[in-house]
């Protein structure tokens, strides 16, 4: 058998890139060997990765010195950043988020130019801006953003396109996962189950978080002739009607959607607000173009296994049954 190549995987502890790592460590082929970047090779998610046959090395995106050597001698590249990391009110104020992303992207564009990579696969976000009107009344987050997570990272790509390696851009969109925690069904005062969402009546693409790891291991299996392009991972593409319906037949009890707006979401007051309810109305204004981006074909091409949502709820449904028997909220 060949040598194998190294793919190089940021955030391998993540669920983005440790799905990666498993996909690596699970193909029968055996053409990829999984380098596990983390910034704590003794974490426990990483001793685990260790233990299934990853090699774990030691790298931080705000050390581009460490991520330099890490690369060293990788075919390609994952790469990955986190907005959501837990940070001190000090730490958001002297570098918002943001700027953090940003900085983190162009440390690991190039270290990885000059590490020699030959492919990198960008996990990013689009640009959410151009959906919003001047003066709607929504809010902007740090000068100029509507959703940050997203409008950060969509900056970000240029560090890519300047790095002159050839870079497949992958999109997320939302997690199956997300239905266990924020979007979960929940009982009204009355007992029965309710699914309460920013939907509207647009459909809006989903997917496990486990398929972008292996979705993206289909972009290295794929090559180059990928690069340049922008690669949408959905496993479903469905109104919250149809989210609900779904649910009420895994669960084997009514589901009913209760469709609420994004300035109710954004007025609520919980942490992020104001962000939720943003990111809501660009789900609603932009799923035309969201939908359009999206090529099944090719993403099961890519990714064989991707999963539906029914088949998504049947492997949780221990996890949503126990939701589902949940107190009146």
């Amino acid at each position: 058998m060949s040598e194998q190549q190294i793919i190089a995987v940021v955030g391998a502890t993540g669920a983005q890139g440790g799905g990666l790592v498993r996909a690596i460590l699970d193909d029968r082929s055996g053409r990829f060997a999984a380098r596990a970047l983390t910034r704590d090779p003794g974490s426990a998610r990483a001793t685990e990765l260790a233990a299934l046959g990853a090699e774990v090395v030691g790298a931080d995106l705000d050390d581009a010195g460490s991520l330099r050597k890490a690369f060293d001698g990788a075919h390609g590249a994952f790469v990955v950043t986190n907005f959501w990391e837990p940070r001190t009110p000090e730490e958001e104020r002297v570098r918002p988020a943001t700027a953090r992303e940003r900085e983190q992207a162009g440390n690991a564009a190039r270290a990885g130019q000059e590490a020699g990579v030959r492919h990198f696969v960008w996990s990013t976000l689009p640009d959410t801006r151009g959906y919003f009107r001047p003066g709607d009344g929504t809010p902007t987050f740090g000068g100029s953003y509507k959703v940050p997570h997203a409008d950060g990272k969509a900056e970000a790509d240029r560090f890519f396109l300047e790095s002159g390696v050839p870079t497949t851009f992958l999109q997320a969109n939302v997690y199956y996962e997300a239905f266990l925690d924020m979007f979960a069904p929940r009982r009204d005062e009355s007992g029965a189950l309710v699914l309460p969402l920013g939907f509207g009546e647009a459909r809006v693409a989903a997917h496990a978080a486990e398929d972008v790891g292996r979705t993206a291991l289909g972009i290295f299996r794929h090559g180059l002739g990928l690069a340049g392009r922008r690669v949408s991972v959905a496993g479903s593409l469905l109104t919250g009607e149809q989210y609900a319906a779904a649910l009420s037949l895994a669960l084997g009890e009514p589901v009913t959607y209760q469709s609420v707006s994004p300035d109710l979401i954004r007025a609520a007051g919980f942490p992020g607000a104001g962000e939720v309810g943003n990111m809501l109305q660009y789900l609603i204004a932009a799923a035309p173009d969201i939908a359009e981006l999206i090529d099944y074909e090719q993403l099961r091409e890519l990714n064989p296994s991707l999963q539906s949502f029914d088949t998504w709820l049947t492997t949780h449904l221990p996890a949503l049954a126990n939701i589902s028997s949940s107190a009146p909220s």
